[in-house]
């Protein structure tokens, strides 16, 4: 085996100044430090993370407590008894070690498909977190494993099934402890399927053997919904700006009036997503020409349909659920979350703040919004297929009517999306089922309600993708026409930027690559990109 090497310590330089991070400054972990870009950073960047001096004393600290409890006759919860509906077996010094394993082995109990990789790596973080909290009790050395394994790209293999949201994400958090053993499977750097026993060995690191009390903080909890909820607010942050643009882009290839977005409107019902909203669309729209503004002497539409005119109350009323949710993750990536845990005055206590509750309400919160951002987003679609609703376009934006069909089948698509998202709006965190042989008769559904919400977010993004196909090629055949006048700066950015890869309305050819290509550009953020850099960056 190869020869341990400590884990990194960067020096104070090395580090952000302002505490966010990116791909490549490494991550201080420790009580108060992590920030949602640091997880991010390390889901999705591959940051490295590193313990500080003063939190590595903390761990040392609590652990001597722990150490101290072992002897005691008195019975302690996972440090000499068993677990759950076990919890009145004592457990004998000698078989302390052997619980711990048998807790970890019998635990990572999941099934399905796999958990992507940064999902992984997020759960896997956050646990870290609280590890250096210093009130679990863990070994030093077992902290700085997990340390390396991250640092290393070691990512353990996590099942789609197995957690309950209470006592936290056990089976998730179980395969992942598994894999600091030295057991189970893993993905390595490269993605490769690998055995965790021999990753582990060519990156130098050895497997831990779990003392008293540590099977159980390294998986009691709430770190997988927590991490799947920190990064559906990342791509909702971007996705709501382009449901924006989206919006925009419509009422402008649509020939809609922008004078309801103004703010002296906005602020007669003062919600804050729904001003910045209304003000993000009045930007892309001040410069174009397609727009119905009132002239002395003419008449022109007063009113759009409500897909139109309330797009900025419902992608408003979408921020402000984001922002709810992003104060309750605050408030649980500042908490630690173990049972039982080592207080301030040196107690160890059990308690109940591994239930999932206040992240599962809020996971299915977000749920709701986004599908209902969707299902505007599929009604504007739909107006530009529609000759009774275009304003003058072809029927179903097609080239040549009847012999092709143009986007008819792409709102359809748009249209199933939509239904799906729906039914996954409805809550999981309302359907606790007991397990535990009633030990645990009340849990959260947490993970549940995460998984879904990562479905309905990328659902989200392919139903905005679909829309801008309808608007940029909307566009074209006004450009043919002549006579409506010319999009804004915003718009023309976009449009410049799908015709990189998507050909003007010609006759109909294979359409899922077009509408793959357009999610791609939402995805990544592309079109927020083009659009900020012709007109300054969105609220």
């Amino acid at each position: 085996m190869k020869e341990e090497t400590p884990a990194a310590r960067p020096t104070a330089a090395q580090r952000h100044p302002e505490g966010t991070h990116n791909d490549h400054s490494p991550v201080a972990v420790g009580p108060g430090l992590l920030q949602f870009g640091d997880v991010i950073a390390v889901a999705r960047g591959g940051a490295l993370v590193f313990i500080p001096e003063d939190a590595e004393r903390g761990i040392v600290a609590s652990r001597k407590i722990i150490e101290e409890l072992a002897n005691d006759v008195r019975p302690h919860y996972g440090v000499s008894t068993g677990f759950g509906a076990l919890a009145t077996v004592q457990i004998p010094p000698e078989k302390r070690a052997q619980l711990q394993r048998s807790l970890i082995r019998s635990h990572a109990a999941g099934a399905g498909q796999e958990v992507e990789r940064e999902v992984v790596r997020a759960l896997m973080l956050l646990r870290l977190n609280t590890l250096a909290s210093g009130r679990t009790g863990v070994r030093l050395e077992t902290v700085q494993a997990y340390v390396r394994v991250l640092n290393a790209g070691i990512t353990p293999v996590v099942h789609e099934y197995g957690s309950l949201g209470c006592s936290g994400d056990l089976s998730p958090l179980a395969h992942c402890a598994l894999a600091v053993m030295g057991e189970g499977q893993v993905r390595d750097a490269s993605g490769a399927l690998r055995d965790a026993s021999e990753a582990l060995e060519e990156a130098g690191i050895t497997p831990i053997v779990l003392a008293e009390k540590e099977g159980l903080a390294l998986i009691n909890g709430t770190d997988g919904m927590l991490g799947m909820l920190i990064l559906a607010l990342d791509d909702l942050d971007r996705l709501l700006r382009i449901a924006d643009i989206a919006a925009a882009g419509s009422v402008e290839a649509l020939l809609g009036t922008d004078s309801v977005f103004a703010a002296d409107l906005q602020e007669l019902r003062p919600h804050p997503g729904q001003a910045k909203s209304a003000a993000n669309m009045s930007r892309i729209l001040a410069d174009s020409g397609l727009i119905a503004r009132r002239v002395s002497g003419e008449f022109t539409r007063v009113q759009d349909a409500y897909s139109l005119r309330c797009s900025p109350q419902v992608h408003g009323a979408a921020r402000d659920t984001v922002a709810h949710a992003a104060q309750v993750a605050r408030i649980e990536l500042g908490s630690t979350v173990d049972n039982p845990v080592v207080t301030r005055d040196g107690r160890v206590e059990s308690n109940g703040n591994f239930h999932g509750a206040p992240v599962g309400y809020v996971l299915d919160f977000l749920a709701i919004a986004v599908a209902d951002v969707a299902s505007i987003s599929e009604r504007r679609t739909d107006r530009f297929l529609d000759t009774a609703r275009n304003h003058g376009l072809p029927p179903f934006l097609a080239a040549d009517p009847g012999l092709d069909s143009g986007l008819m089948i792409a709102q359809y698509t748009a249209a199933g999306i939509v239904s799906e998202l729906k039914r996954l709006a409805a809550p999981a965190s309302v359907d606790s089922i007991p397990s535990s042989a009633m030990q645990e008769d009340h849990v959260s559904m947490g993970w549940a309600a995460a998984r879904k919400l990562r479905k309905s977010v990328d659902g989200l993004s392919r139903v905005l993708a679909i829309e801008l196909l309808a608007s940029t090629r909307a566009l074209d055949f006004r450009a043919v026409d002549g006579s409506a006048g010319a999009p804004g700066a915003a718009t023309t950015a976009v449009h410049a930027l799908l015709r990189q890869k998507i050909a003007r309305p010609n006759t109909d050819e294979f359409l899922s690559p077009t509408i793959t290509s357009a999610t791609e550009y939402v995805q990544s953020g592309a079109i927020l990109d083009a659009v900020e850099g012709a007109i300054g960056a969105l609220s």
